[in-house]
């Protein structure tokens, strides 16, 4: 069964599950819950961690050197039993490593640690992916963590979404499950997009590029969360139709594109990480308010 585990300070608090190393709440020390609660009438997810691939693939398949594997959108990972390797007051780090299970769907030898870490009221999630392999792993990253919308003390509240570089990145969007890579308008001007639940009636909203490496969502004059990312160029925002949440999801990788090779290696912002090497990807969310 999976176990879970509380870090914090006197400031902010999170709890983190073995399964799939998912945080399941983030709380304030005035009692605020910043972290979707996962309702299943909506969707039971909160923070899943995305690996090997983010999005999905064409019937749910992918090719690895031409062999085909059964893949499940958004990889195995998130419904991986993950073994607690460290933990501190402040620190917990799962790690999920190769197994039978993975190699009869992803040949590979790899070390997926997962870390979350509170100083102040600003939380950060790490993932490091380790190749313990003699050959190229190929494989997407990606964080979607869900925030309350509105957030605490923010009902009644127009929300926004404001890019710290002031960009109006294209947008593209899925059919099927699968990127239809025809690029759209960006619905930001001048980095700022104020967030309207029928943005989403035709599921995320993805930026391939340009969206930068932060941002703050906030209710108009009420409580922010500011977030930065690191090694995470691609961005996406969803939401289930008339659901009290967000997705702000930082990602390396995307779902395949429609019509596009199902080989895993050419899905788009793939990485290739060399025999040996380690890869990171970080993102932080602050509570200024």
């Amino acid at each position: 069964m999976p176990s879970s585990i509380r870090i914090g300070n006197q400031d902010l608090a999170a709890d983190v599950s073995s399964l799939g190393a998912e945080m399941q709440a983030l709380v304030t020390n005035d009692g605020r819950s910043w972290l979707w609660t996962g309702d299943a009438a909506y969707w039971t997810g909160r923070s899943p961690i995305l690996f090997p691939i983010v999005g999905k693939a064409p019937d749910d398949t992918v090719a690895i050197d031409g062999t085909l594997y059964p893949m499940a959108q958004h990889g195995f990972a998130r419904r991986s039993e993950f073994a607690l390797a460290a933990s501190t007051p402040t620190m917990c780090r799962h790690e999920l490593a190769a197994s039978a299970a993975t190699r009869a769907v992803y040949p590979f030898d790899f070390l997926l640690a997962v870390e979350h870490a509170v100083e102040g009221r600003m939380l950060t999630v790490t993932a490091e992916v380790g190749n313990r392999d003699a050959k190229a792993l190929p494989f997407g990253l990606g964080f979607h963590p869900a925030f309350a919308w509105p957030l605490p003390g923010g009902a009644g509240r127009a929300h926004t979404i404001s890019l710290d570089n002031h960009g109006e990145p294209a947008l593209v969007r899925l059919g099927g499950g699968l990127i239809n890579p025809t690029m759209l308008p960006s619905p930001f001007d001048a980095g700022r997009l104020v967030l309207d639940q029928a943005m989403f009636d035709q599921d995320a909203m993805i930026f391939p590029e340009g969206a930068g490496e932060g941002l703050c969502y906030g209710a108009e004059g009420g409580p922010t969360l500011r977030f930065r990312f690191e090694n995470l160029p691609n961005l996406a925002l969803w939401t289930k139709p008339g659901a009290p949440f967000i997705c702000i999801e930082p990602w390396h990788g995307t779902a395949a594109e429609a019509e596009g090779s199902n080989e895993l290696s050419k899905r788009p912002h793939t990485t290739l990480l060399a025999p040996g090497a380690t890869a990171r990807f970080s993102f932080t969310v602050e509570i200024l308010q």
